[in-house]
């Protein structure tokens, strides 16, 4: 938004650059990415290599040094992608999950793993749900005993973006058994071919079909004492603390998805003809579009001012749950209204409108359920 308040030229420059790359490398070849299940690699080190994964991240690892807002710019311009599993792919890896590194790793395991995760050679994922504990962190059962030297892991995980075809895990895991609650929760730096460590399956998905999804399996796994992350036993808090980062991309993907079926849409109903004109002629679907047209430009202020008091500082808890929960229901509620006017055309599945449908739903529901991140700006009203 280049008559933005809240950003640079710095800001637009990126925003230039990754319409470009999508544009290029994404559109022509993302309907192939569909059917084959997957993200291409050699597309993830080619952003690699253009510095989108490393721009969060401090100039000394080789990343950008840039704020909130620089990665706010890269989930709206992916999510306008239409491609909704792309843009989690990459999401995921540069704001889900390596964050935890960033946060809490000790120069050997910045220096270790930093330069690959920048270059999209080695691709990350995040491993704390389990199938009876999604937005419950507290209530995780994989369990972790030390060893020796080692740390032996025990559990599974479920719903895990980038589960497949990943190659470094950050992974949740009980440490301390008489510990209730939120306490007693460690992470761990799980390397894909470490011993006990296997997928488990790869999971078939309503939507985000270029996004792989997998349950992993932890039987016996040994994992070094080093590859800790953090302090033992204080994981809770870092998981609570990047969920406020995932939460603002998740929005601002949202952002970008709706606005550009929103655009879609628009092209649409001004050229199909029906009852003696064309649909933008009819009132009703008019103010419809505009009503979301509204919405949408609401949510991506919001969005914009979480992310400005983010990079500020800014204590901002009760502003991103507003985000996710805001931003994940109305994207569904425009995918709905887009594809009603889209008529038959938007059910079938060469129509991007279709896909982006489906791809929407989760939203809501991903990254903490809507009705969670209400109960969160509840507690601070």
């Amino acid at each position: 938004m280049d008559n933005s308040i809240y950003f640079s030229q710095e800001h637009t420059m990126l925003r230039d650059q990754i319409c470009r790359f999508i544009a290029e490398k994404v559109i022509p070849h993302g309907e192939q990415w569909e059917e084959d299940g997957l993200t291409p690699r050699a597309v993830l080190r080619e952003m690699g290599d253009l510095g989108f994964f490393g721009i969060r991240y401090p100039e000394v690892h080789g990343g950008s040094g840039l704020n909130t807002l620089a990665t706010v710019v890269l989930a709206e311009e992916l999510g306008r992608s239409t491609f909704g599993g792309f843009a989690v792919t990459v999401l995921v890896h540069t704001d889900m999950a390596s964050p935890h590194l960033v946060n809490a790793g000790n120069d050997v395991q910045m220096a270790k793993y930093m330069p690959g995760i920048i270059a999209g050679e080695t691709i990350t994922a995040v491993a704390v749900t389990e199938p009876d504990a999604g937005s419950d962190v507290a209530g995780i059962k994989t369990r972790a005993v030390r060893d020796g030297n080692d740390w032996v892991l025990n559990g599974s995980k479920m719903f895990i973006t980038n589960g497949v075809h990943g190659d470094l895990f950050f992974v949740a895991a009980k440490t301390d058994s008489d510990a209730k609650g939120s306490r007693g929760i460690t992470m761990f730096i799980v390397e894909k071919n470490m011993p006990g460590f296997r997928v488990g399956r790869a999971l078939k998905k309503m939507g985000w079909f270029c996004s792989d999804t997998a349950e992993l399996l932890f039987e016996n796994c040994r994992v070094p004492a080093e590859n800790v992350l953090g302090e033992v036993n204080h994981g809770f808090y870092a998981i609570m603390k990047n969920f406020q980062n995932e939460r603002t991309v998740l929005g601002a993907q949202a952002i970008g998805e709706a606005s550009k079926a929103i655009e879609l849409t628009l092209d649409y109903v001004k050229v199909r003809k029906a009852f003696g004109g064309v649909l933008w002629d009819k009132q009703a679907i008019r103010q419809r579009l505009s009503e979301r047209m509204a919405q949408v430009e609401a949510g991506r202020q919001l969005v914009y001012h979480a992310a400005w008091l983010d990079a500020q500082g800014i204590e901002c808890t009760k502003e991103v749950s507003m985000v996710k929960a805001y931003c994940g229901e109305l994207v569904n509620k425009v995918m709905y209204d887009c594809q009603q006017f889209h008529g038959g055309f938007g059910y079938i599945r060469e129509s991007a409108i279709e896909r982006m449908v489906r791809d929407a739903r989760i939203h809501a529901v991903g990254g903490g359920a809507t009705e969670v991140m209400l109960e969160e700006v509840a507690k601070r009203a």
